[in-house]
């Protein structure tokens, strides 16, 4: 199971996408796209078409915080990694239909207020959990402390699975998430508003680790 860190992108412009995406690639192996559409979330961000031809050479991990993310999801071609809220699924087995088609691979994210048990019929069919450490629709909120119980009972019930931790992850967060179970973090300011970048990803990396290493001697 990786350790990985992955830089978090939301932006309004394909230009935007690009340029982030140029400053990072050099440093990590998998890059996370947040998709809103200003009704799941209040916030809205570049869509499908800015989602063509992405720059080759990386992995790419979609985050679909939109309703009917079914509707959406096959129109992205690709061997992509599709995490879709399991607040906004209307039907599963399309939104499976539609992941298929598209050539990608799905995941499920949940809010931090969301039960486990609203994910559990699905954890056999996903590649990867995203548990959301803040609420949905922007970047810079303050790290949820109550999530990593969540986290810790993933990992309990899941001891082989991708976890992901998504939101108020710096260095400090970073060792209490990965600590609670998270072998994945995605992060943004925590990155992006950094001068170095590549330092930026380094530090929150020893920060993944340690707290790994805490948990699992």
């Amino acid at each position: 199971m990786a350790l990985e860190i992955i830089p978090a992108v939301l932006v309004k412009t394909k230009e935007e996408l690009l340029e982030h995406i140029s400053r990072v690639r050099n440093y990590v192996k998998t890059i996370h796209i947040d998709i809103m559409d200003n009704k799941f979330v209040p916030n809205f961000t570049i869509g499908v078409k800015e989602l063509q031809e992405l720059p080759s050479g990386l992995k790419y991990e979609i985050h679909w915080m939109v309703q009917r993310p079914e509707e959406w999801v096959g129109k992205v071609k690709g061997p992509y990694l599709h995490m879709v809220h399991v607040e906004a699924v209307e039907s599963w087995d399309n939104l499976a239909k539609a992941v298929k088609e598209s050539g990608g691979r799905l995941g499920v994210a949940l809010n931090p207020e969301t039960s486990l048990e609203k994910i559990n019929p699905y954890l056999k069919n996903v590649e990867k959990i995203l548990v959301m450490s803040v609420h949905p629709g922007f970047y810079g909120q303050k790290y949820i402390p109550e999530v990593e119980a969540k986290i810790r009972e993933l990992r309990r019930m899941l001891p082989k699975a991708e976890i992901e931790a998504d939101g108020g992850i710096n260095p400090e967060t970073a060792l209490r998430a990965s600590e609670a179970g998270a072998n994945g973090l995605a992060a943004a300011s925590a990155i992006f508003a950094k001068p170095d970048v590549g330092k930026a990803v380094e530090e929150l990396k020893n920060s993944l680790k340690r707290g790994w290493g805490e948990r699992h001697g």
